[in-house]
């Protein structure tokens, strides 16, 4: 069952999406794109998509590619389309031009046939293709857009008039309201815009993608509230949950440099073992490129979330004696942390095993990591706090990284072993940093990390059955079934 769960995952084919638009498409550093959180959304769904486009925006997951070009018109993006939708013919098109023009100009007419031609051209290169149209947001910038709700009606009339099934009618106007969905400027989107734009294309994207293999669906906890924000934990739920046994937990920290990154990085891991008796959990935490912090503040967070899960392990049905703290890259060095750092007096709880796969564990100056932990990184290398209450560790590393040498891992390992601890240590020849991208299509690396994830869980005797086909029967897990 799990090899053709694995195998329909592989040959699910990737659906491209090109976001065509001006400033609102691209985002901005005082406004939002609705482009990340519609990729969320398709994410969580379980629809394998890549957005595509020459241009990029920064977003918490780095950057993510469109065609939206700040200050330019419908005409503009006409002059344009042929020449990028050759280089990029995405599946589908999410067109949503019609603003940066001045209602003196009486444009509606030009913009319509702008956007008329932008349909034919990319028709043209790939019949195929599915292009999404929008009636526009509109805006309580007056008198330059009073010109909107006319377009708006244009739009509709065109589309219909075309009567082309691959050609549909996005109405993004519906429902949003400047006065509480655009910032100050009464044009472009807010947070609570950008997600609202997402939620109507989402919508309309349902209806013509193909059906997800799967969908993710966790039970969203806040574990903290800081002065940049709250903090959540993404929980799901045992699928063979029972309030008569302690279910052991898995709490991942995603990858990015303590700069970059999203809980969604872990879902598919989380319903995996979810799906093998776990309450499984991807932790939120502070990140430069949201809270402006340092990994100090990450730190502080990871161990606030073991301690929230032990804390709250009766509620979940958690055995606190079986709780692991799993990671990759910064957060692996998070993970590692959770089970190296101690603080003398507090009220601290500690993972009873480690899942570290290429974690930053050297924050020396001989290690890794920004200049601002430099001066005081034994507060939170791991490699340094090494002691015989550290939990046993499976550690994962590419030969090719160029930011953890194998050395340090072997260091790391033997450190370990002098204290009496186990590091199982696994080298992947030739994989680099990240050994796997997981918004990407996945390799056998991916699967080969599962492997020796099981193979170390069952070990300790946190993995210690599996499902039997499609019923409810249980085996004991011998390790060729994996």
């Amino acid at each position: 069952m799990e090899k053709q769960k694995e195998q329909n995952l592989k040959q699910t084919k990737r659906i491209t999406l090109l976001g065509l638009g001006d400033s609102i498409t691209e985002g901005g550093e005082a406004f939002h794109s609705y482009l990340f959180p519609l990729w969320e959304r398709l994410f969580t769904a379980g629809y394998q998509v890549d957005f595509i486009g020459p241009r990029s925006s920064k977003c918490r997951i780095g950057q993510i590619k469109h065609c939206g070009f700040s200050g330019k018109d419908a005409e503009f993006l006409d002059t344009q389309t042929d020449s990028i939708y050759r280089t990029f013919p995405a599946d589908v098109v999410l067109l949503h031009s019609g603003h940066n023009h001045f209602n003196s100009e009486s444009p509606v007419q030009g913009i319509v046939k702008a956007q008329k031609s932008i349909i034919t051209k990319i028709l043209a290169i790939n019949p195929d293709a599915k292009v999404l149209v929008a009636n526009v947001i509109e805006s309580g910038k007056l008198p330059k857009y009073a010109y909107l709700p006319e377009l708006n009606q244009k739009i509709e009339k065109m589309v219909d008039e075309l009567n082309l099934p691959n050609v549909i009618l996005v109405d993004q106007s519906k429902g949003f309201k400047w006065e509480k969905h655009s910032i100050n400027d009464k044009v472009h989107p807010n947070s609570d815009g950008a997600e609202l734009m997402a939620n109507v294309w989402f919508e309309t994207l349902k209806e013509i993608l193909p059906e997800p293999a799967h969908a993710f669906q966790p039970e969203v906890v806040n574990y903290k509230t800081t002065k940049q924000g709250s903090l959540d934990l993404h929980i799901f739920n045992p699928e063979d949950f029972s309030e008569k046994q302690k279910h052991p937990a898995i709490v991942f920290f995603f990858a990015g440099g303590w700069n970059l990154g999203t809980p969604l990085q872990f879902y598919r891991e989380c319903a995996y073992y979810a799906s093998k008796g776990f309450v499984a959990i991807s932790a939120d935490y502070r990140i430069n490129y949201l809270n402006h912090s340092t990994p100090f503040e990450s730190v502080e967070d990871a161990k606030d979330a073991i301690r929230w899960v032990c804390a709250n392990a009766d509620e979940w049905d958690i055995d606190p004696r079986r709780i692991v703290a799993a990671g990759a890259s910064a957060g692996g060095h998070l993970a590692a942390a959770t089970g190296t750092l101690r603080e003398e007096g507090a009220n601290d709880c500690k993972p009873n095993l480690l899942l570290l796969y290429y974690p930053v564990i050297d924050n020396s100056e001989n290690g890794y990591g920004p200049d601002t932990i430099r001066s005081n990184y034994q507060k939170i290398s791991p490699l340094h706090n090494i002691d015989s209450e550290t939990p046993p560790a499976l550690f994962i590393l590419g030969t090719e990284d160029p930011y953890i040498p194998v050395n340090t891992a072997k260091v790391f390992q033997a450190r370990m072993e002098e204290n009496g601890v186990e590091c199982e240590l696994h080298l992947i020849e030739g994989a680099g940093h990240p050994i796997f991208y997981y918004s990407k299509t996945l390799t056998q690396e991916f699967y080969t990390i599962r492997k020796l994830t099981d193979e170390f869980l069952f070990k300790y005797g946190y993995l210690n059955k599996f499902r039997k086909g499609n019923n409810n029967g249980w085996y004991k897990l011998d390790k060729t079934a994996l």
